[in-house]
């Protein structure tokens, strides 16, 4: 019973989530945050086409089989590498969760990335969340630079990492005590 409640909560967090937040929240102390190095930046992949989590039986080597970025989100996440090198922000590791969205959103915003198993969703499973929130939040106040540690990930795992749930393409940047410095976003 615990279980399935945990996954109605998630289900309602994902769907009910975006409506409630703002949908591109932009921080100046985020943006500062960044550019001093040092942060790490839990990025929500960019925009997708319609849906919730995946279809069944996708497969992490099979992007035919999963949600994919909409040609919104491919501009998306273009911009938001675009936003950042224009504002000086240095990137360090970009690390991702082995989805295809995520692979294709830190590619697309900053040429390279490393898949990472503790950023992949957990949505449907979440058994092993605790164990895999506890690794990104480590490895996120860890990080001293150089420049910004990038995690690209999901919002059901940003949201338990931070208590933030950010839109598509939105990124919550962390602090190197842990705390949520700001939001930022790809832009107009």
């Amino acid at each position: 019973m615990r279980r399935r409640s945990a996954i109605v909560a998630a289900v309602v967090l994902v769907v009910a989530g975006p409506l409630s937040w703002p949908v591109a929240a932009d921080d100046a102390r985020a943006w500062e945050a960044l550019a001093s190095g040092g942060h790490a930046l839990l990025l929500r992949h960019a925009a997708t086409g319609p849906g919730v989590g995946d279809p069944p039986g996708f497969r992490h080597g099979d992007c035919a089989t999963q949600r994919n970025l909409s040609a919104e989100g491919r501009e998306q996440a273009r911009r938001l590498g675009e936003r950042l090198a224009s504002r000086g922000v240095a990137i360090g590791p970009v690390l991702s969760s082995r989805w295809c969205r995520c692979l294709d959103t830190a590619r697309l915003a900053f040429g390279r990335v490393e898949a990472w198993t503790p950023l992949d969703s957990f949505f449907g499973d979440r058994d092993d969340e605790p164990r895999r929130t506890a690794e990104v939040v480590d490895r996120a106040t860890r990080w001293r630079g150089p420049g910004t540690l990038v995690l690209v990930t999901h919002q059901v795992n940003i949201v338990a990492a931070t208590g933030v749930a950010p839109a598509m393409g939105e990124g919550v940047v962390v602090g190197r005590d842990g705390h949520v410095v700001g939001r930022v976003a790809a832009g107009p």
